[in-house]
């Protein structure tokens, strides 16, 4: 069986695996032991369990499962299962594959035991079946067949390969990570942000995939023209590329990691290793030079120690932000709602330090159902006014019954999302205000059907003409669209880009 869906077809069960001949005389000369039979059982157990888990990880972050680094999303999957289906349902699904699990070992040891028993009688015709096999997959092996596999020894060597790099890659990431940062003692550090203030915004699963997929692209691009008109005409500048996430289809937090550290964190080891580190976040650096720094985290809604390492004065969560409305499923609350309580809370003060603030928007985050629309930015009030549209629209299992109705609810979401933002920056912004936005992570293959690509659109939009000067080099596009042949940075480049950018003499 192959671990992958783009290979699972009816044509790759047609072949002749090696393993089939070794397994029978392993289990012929050592089946008595009952240490073999029960190593043997688990080792098939672990090779059916890391098809399953593969298959899913491929669909949902391109890669194949790593124990390492992905033991804890199994905890976030039963959180996230709660949010769209409830917690019966959640844990009843949890409570099953543990049962699943222990009935998969158990069914190879119970099979394996069904053949010894069956060896006294029938050992030396087993013993000549085995061979002919052996024989044959060597003769299908000599002609060069694809029909002769060794899927199941190359798939378990590779995970035991990937365990033990991912080991190394945990003790070298933290050997490296530095305690100081010099980049803090930059010459006029960030001058050219002074008396400004800076939002740095995360929109969920706002992947290249709009701009790059045709069933995307003929509603996307006639969309972002029309949000470039509107920006336009309220004297936004604009200015976009593409930059590379270290995740896709999920982990978000990797992602705010990366552009906040400056370093790539593409694994939970790495995240973890980071935020127990005394190494300056991109918001810490903005604190020591006078900005008030903040966080507007709609999704969290469990405690969140990892919080501190960034060195925000103050984290608005799903609990603290005023939203009195109902979710929108897993999704706390409108995109509207948290960037119009953000400007209320921390924007509209008076005699106020500049704010720098670290924005997660997640009206795009699945399950894309219900889709907001945006209303008056003056009715947003304490967002009861969203209820009506909390409860309007399909519930998520009918949604996921459809591929096709998955990708169109995405690109809804999408749409949302950045209009709520670019309708924000045109109601609101002022001379002072500087937006950089971008995607967190590509929404999962299912939605893109692409392995392969991770880049996100970033956008930076202000009116103030110094701060376009300030990035001309960074060859960006002007407009919503980015350049196809435009520059692509990792995204542990931002930060080393935006400080040197605008810090020198004003």
């Amino acid at each position: 069986m192959p671990d992958n869906l783009l290979y699972f077809q009816a044509d790759a069960l047609f072949a002749l695996p090696l393993e089939l001949p070794l397994l029978g005389l392993l289990l012929l000369f050592g089946a008595s032991n009952r240490l073999v039979l029960i190593t043997t059982a688990i080792a098939l157990a672990a090779r059916l369990i890391l098809i399953a888990a593969d298959t899913v990880s491929h669909q949902v972050y391109a890669r194949p499962f790593n124990p390492v680094m992905d033991a804890y999303l199994l905890r976030h999957a039963v959180y996230l299962l709660d949010g769209v289906l409830g917690k019966i349902v959640a844990y009843a699904i949890a409570a099953g594959l543990v049962l699943l699990v222990g009935g998969i070992v158990w069914g190879f040891v119970w099979l394996l035991r069904k053949f010894r028993d069956s060896l006294p009688e029938r050992s030396t015709l087993t013993f000549i079946f085995i061979l002919a096999i052996g024989i044959s997959w060597i003769g299908l092996k000599l002609t060069e067949s694809p029909r002769a596999v060794q899927r199941a020894s190359i798939h378990l060597t590779h995970h035991i390969d990937n365990f033990l790099r991912s080991l190394t890659d945990i003790r070298e990431f933290r050997a490296a990570l530095p305690h100081e940062d010099s980049i803090k003692d930059t010459p006029d550090f960030l001058a050219k942000l002074r008396g400004k203030d800076v939002l740095i915004v995360f929109i969920e699963s706002y992947g290249r995939t709009l701009l790059a997929k045709p069933e995307f692209v003929a509603e996307f691009r006639p969309f972002l023209v029309e949000r470039e008109k509107a920006l336009t005409e309220a004297n936004i500048g604009m200015r976009s590329a593409y930059l590379t996430s270290p995740t896709v289809g999920g982990l978000s937090w990797l992602a705010h990691a990366t552009v906040m550290s400056g370093l790539w964190v593409d694994s939970q080891t790495r995240y973890d290793s980071l935020v127990m580190s005394e190494y300056p976040s991109l918001n810490r650096l903005f604190r020591d030079a006078g900005w008030r720094t903040v966080a507007v985290m709609p999704a969290i809604t469990m405690a969140w120690p990892e919080g501190d390492y960034y060195g925000y004065d103050h984290i608005y969560h799903a609990y603290n932000s005023g939203y009195a409305g109902r979710p929108f499923n897993w999704v706390t609350m409108p995109d509207q709602y948290t960037l119009s309580a953000f400007h209320r809370n921390e924007l509209e003060a008076d005699n106020r330090a500049p704010v720098m603030a670290e924005i997660a928007l997640i009206s795009s985050h699945a399950p894309w159902t219900p889709v907001p629309y945006l209303i008056d930015w003056e009715d947003v009030g304490d967002g009861q006014i969203f209820n009506a549209q909390a409860e309007s629209g399909d519930a998520p299992e009918v949604v996921w019954r459809d591929p096709k109705r998955i990708r169109y609810q995405f690109r809804l979401a999408s749409q949302y999302a950045l209009e709520a933002l670019t309708d924000y920056v045109v109601n609101y912004a002022d001379d002072n205000l500087v937006v950089l936005a971008f995607g967190d992570h590509q929404p999962a293959p299912l939605v893109t059907e692409d392995h392969d690509n991770r880049d996100v659109p970033v956008h930076l939009l202000t009116r103030n003409p110094q701060i376009l000067a300030a990035v001309e080099s960074w060859g960006w596009n002007e407009g919503l669209i980015p350049a196809e042949a435009g520059p692509v940075w990792p995204m542990s480049e931002v930060r080393e880009k935006l400080i040197s950018a605008m810090s020198g003499e004003d």
